[in-house]
């Protein structure tokens, strides 16, 4: 059942106003325009994570640069904590882990915290919500995000649009990417498959197979929509032949024979072989006429 003070304070005043006091972290390094002023500054072991946040993994890269940053200028945007439900003198984490996760990285023992009465509603969606506004989330994660919302808190996709600036279209169709298997969904988290190619298998019969066709053949997203549709796809296309190298006789009868016909002469040798084939090229219907009168004197 959803949290109904929560209703009160989430997308009945709009999220805007429930996001208001969370400031989204940036995925490298903190870059606010205007620091907010903290509640308290806490010994760091006295704060623990959200264990229903919903994400699990973050980039060992990004932590050590945030980390270095941390290093050098300091914790300067503060986390947004409440106090922990399950010890009387600690904290859980409602936004700003991978600030905690840096800063533990970084050896600082005390951090600035802002803290705010959040239920266990409202904390699972703020951590739902921050996630959806990562820039490094790939499009399955963001539709389960999506999904949440809707299922967990009986958000509207209109409501969700409005309040994330998103467009409704844009929410629409990253749900439907729900509807695939797992195993193609799978090829979207990798990065193996975009969106684009993701939607126009939706409909198939069998997404999974035209999935992997789609990557063996490195089709374009128009190709796999053509594919879906029925059409066959493309050829793939014969790696070009590697130029054959002429030795230094080749190259000397090449030239003598231009010389002697006043034409631009290339002699292909089969390696190996005693075929071959000989190119002349004219650059006038005079030169033809010329090297044809040639050749019917030597055949006389």
């Amino acid at each position: 059942m959803v949290d109904k003070r929560f209703e009160r304070r989430g997308l009945g005043r709009g999220l805007s106003a429930l996001m208001a006091d969370v400031q989204a972290e940036s995925p490298m390094a903190e870059t606010p325009d205007t620091p907010r002023r903290p509640d308290l500054v806490v010994p760091i072991e006295a704060i623990e994570p959200n264990p229903d946040q919903p994400r699990r993994r973050f980039a060992p890269e990004q932590l050590e640069e945030l980390a270095a940053s941390i290093r050098e200028k300091g914790v300067i945007q503060p986390l947004i904590v409440r106090r922990n439900p399950r010890k009387a003198e600690g904290y859980e984490i409602v936004a700003g882990e991978r600030r905690w996760r840096a800063s533990q990285m970084a050896q600082l023992h005390e951090l600035p915290v802002i803290v705010r009465d959040f239920s266990d509603s409202e904390v699972l969606e703020i951590a739902i919500i921050e996630n959806i506004q990562r820039a490094d989330l790939n499009p399955v994660e963001e539709a389960v995000g999506y999904r949440q919302l809707m299922d967990r808190f009986g958000h509207t996709q209109e409501k969700l649009a409005e309040a994330l600036s998103k467009s409704r279209s844009h929410i629409a169709n990253l749900l439907r990417l729900l509807q695939l298997p797992e195993d193609v969904q799978d090829m979207l988290r990798e990065g193996k498959l975009s969106s684009g190619h993701a939607r126009a298998l939706i409909t198939t019969e069998n997404p999974s197979a035209l999935a992997r066709e789609v990557l063996s053949k490195g089709l374009s997203v128009r190709e796999t929509e053509k594919l879906a549709k029925g059409g066959t796809a493309p050829k793939p296309k014969a790696p070009p032949r590697a130029p054959v190298t002429k030795d230094a006789d080749t190259r000397a009868l090449e030239q003598d024979l231009s010389a002697n016909l006043r034409m631009k002469v290339a002699i292909d040798h089969e390696p190996g072989g005693e075929a071959g084939q000989i190119t002349i090229r004219y650059s006038s219907l005079n030169q033809l006429d010329d090297l044809c009168r040639r050749l019917s004197m030597e055949g006389d």
